[in-house]
C-alpha cells in the first residue's frame, strides 16, 4: 500500500513539475522586448509608434532604421532629459562610458559599429545633436530623432 502511495505521489509531482516548466517556457514566447548589445538593458519594440508614457512634458520622437523606415512617437514624461525619458519607456539602451550613454539599441534595433560601421545618430530639430541624449534637456517645441548611420 505504501509503495502505491509513493508511486502516486511521484507521478503527481512529475506532472506538476512538467506543467510548471511548460508555463515557464510558454510565458517567455510572448516577450515583446529585445536585449540590447550590452545584455543588461531591455528595449521595447514599438512597430506602430504612437503615444507613450505619462507626465506633464511631451515631445515628438522618431526612429529611422537602416532601411529608412520611420516610426514616430509622442513621448509624455516627467523626466528632465530626453535620455531619461526614452530609457524609462524602454526605447533606448546602451553602455555607459566616460562621455555618457553610448546608445546601441533603439526601439529594439541594434546598430553594431564594430560589425558594419553602423551607429545611432541623435538629432534635435533635424540637426545633429551637440550633446548626448542623456545630457539633452527636454525643451518645449523641440523634436528628437535617432537615425541609423554608417561611416
Amino acid at each position: 500500500m505504501q509503495k502505491k502511495n509513493r508511486k502516486l505521489c511521484s507521478y503527481i509531482l512529475s506532472v506538476m513539475l512538467t506543467v510548471a516548466m511548460v508555463f515557464a517556457v510558454t510565458g517567455c514566447n510572448g516577450n515583446t522586448q529585445a536585449e540590447s548589445a550590452g545584455g543588461q538593458d531591455q528595449v521595447q519594440i514599438q512597430s506602430e509608434g504612437g503615444v507613450l508614457g505619462e507626465g506633464s512634458r511631451e515631445f515628438p520622437f522618431s526612429v529611422v532604421d537602416q532601411e529608412g523606415d520611420e516610426t514616430q512617437f509622442e513621448i509624455h514624461t516627467d523626466k528632465e532629459t530626453v535620455g531619461d525619458a526614452l530609457s524609462e519607456l524602454g526605447l533606448i539602451a546602451g553602455d555607459e562610458g566616460e562621455y555618457g550613454l553610448y546608445v546601441k539599441t533603439v526601439n529594439g534595433i541594434t546598430a553594431d559599429y564594430d560589425k558594419d560601421g553602423a551607429y545611432w545618430a541623435f538629432y534635435v530639430n533635424g540637426e545633429y545633436a551637440s550633446s548626448g541624449v542623456d545630457s539633452t534637456p527636454i525643451a518645449e517645441g523641440e523634436s528628437y530623432c535617432f537615425r541609423v548611420e554608417k561611416e
